[in-house]
């Protein structure tokens, strides 16, 4: 496909097959990473414009949901990927909102911790704007947009965003850019 036929079979709904695994930045104890699960939910809007929304879990099927980010902005299609014909790198610019909704109460606890200044008190299914705000625990600086330097590739109606480096670094740079595929979302009818 071109950029111009990937960007518009990309318009749509899309999901997380099953709970995801990704290694988180933080560490345990004894210097490993430890997992981070979620799900995806993303919708391709026209004009390059998109949401996300992904649902962070305790346990590795999903069964205890942490808290739920809903990001909204734009994609900005920067060419050719290597890492499958088709594929094309794309920056994910969360510079319209990006919100953030405890569903476990010790998530929530955990906000009032580490994100209490400048927020209200942190409750479990209250959603609050972290756009363009300082949160530490998301390493988001006052003023800041969120971006990931990432990938799309769609292969049999399943759209491919890149693997998180294994060290747990984020797509937060251009030299952070995956170089491989995650597990994909399937389209939604």
């Amino acid at each position: 496909m071109t950029t111009e036929e990937l960007k518009k079979y990309s318009l749509g709904k899309w999901e997380s097959i099953t709970p995801e695994i990704r290694p988180s930045s933080s560490k345990n104890n004894d210097g490993t990473l430890r997992p981070f699960y979620l799900s995806r939910k993303f919708t391709g809007l026209a004009d390059d414009k998109f949401e996300l929304i992904v649902t962070t879990f305790a346990d590795p099927f999903g069964k205890v949901p942490l808290a739920q980010m809903t990001l909204r902005g734009h994609m900005e299609w920067k060419g050719d990927h290597p890492i499958a014909q088709s594929a094309q790198k794309v920056n994910f610019f969360a510079d319209e909102s990006y919100e953030l909704t405890p569903l476990l109460q010790g998530f929530a606890d955990g906000m009032n911790q580490l994100a209490g200044e400048g927020f209200e008190k942190w409750e479990v299914n209250k959603t609050q704007s972290i756009f363009k705000k300082k949160f530490p625990p998301f390493g988001l600086l006052d003023g800041q947009i969120f971006v990931e330097y990432d990938l799309i590739y769609i292969c049999n109606d399943m759209m491919f965003w890149g693997a998180r480096n294994i060290d747990g670094r984020g797509f937060d740079t251009e030299e952070n850019r995956p170089t491989n595929l995650q597990i994909p979302l399937v389209r939604q009818k």
